[in-house]
């Protein structure tokens, strides 16, 4: 039954149904990317333009928006096969029924795009700089940390948001273990350095 979709013909579109299961994934399991922003907005309310036209003008997070493309353009891409192949007796080489698939998957994406935003009127970004982690307590998740060996810790943001990060204990002699707390005190690239609680220097900040 599912044999013809691993054929060359239907390459583009099995590629694109994969990416969009791997986004998913991704969403649902989190991999501790919730630092990298990767649910930001592209525009913003009244841009108006190509970005509207897109739906990507109003406040739908990018990656709704990508998976919702993926899948318009998976299920453009078979319908176009299927047709091609009921009409001519064979399936349309790989390259022009991506490209039909592509422009049909744009316009099906702009209807479904608009409709989630419909769906999602309260959704607000909360989109941090790096630094605003900075002077916020967070939580081993697992391992030991020490200097030259970072583990990964929860912090939550200003808005309720948790972002995994990259920890070392600030001086060379602490050390961090799985469910202790410390304060984020500097960064250096994606590390961030943290002082446990009861740490002296904690009295004094």
């Amino acid at each position: 039954m599912f044999a013809p979709f691993l054929t060359p013909p239907y390459l583009p579109f099995a590629i694109a149904f994969v990416v969009m299961i791997g986004i998913g994934l991704i969403e649902a399991i989190g991999l501790g990317l919730g630092s990298l922003d990767l649910d930001g907005e592209i525009g913003g309310a009244g841009d108006g333009g190509v970005l509207d036209w897109l739906g990507l003008g109003g406040e739908l997070p990018i990656l709704i928006w990508l998976t919702s493309l993926l899948g318009c353009f998976t299920l453009a891409g078979v319908a176009i096969q299927q047709g091609a192949t009921a009409l001519a007796g064979a399936p349309l080489a790989w390259p022009a029924a991506a490209a039909l698939a592509a422009l049909a998957g744009l316009l099906l994406n702009m209807v479904a795009a608009n409709g989630l935003a419909r769906v999602m009127p309260g959704f607000e970004t909360t989109v941090i700089s790096v630094d605003g982690l900075l002077r916020r307590r967070g939580t081993i998740l697992e391992g030991t940390a020490r200097r030259g060996a970072p583990a990964r810790a929860r912090v939550i943001d200003d808005h309720g948001q948790a972002h995994v990060v990259m920890v070392e204990p600030h001086d060379d002699a602490d050390t961090l273990a799985t469910g202790d707390t410390a304060l984020l005190v500097r960064r250096e690239g994606v590390l961030f350095f943290a002082l446990p609680d009861g740490h002296a220097l904690l009295r004094s900040i």
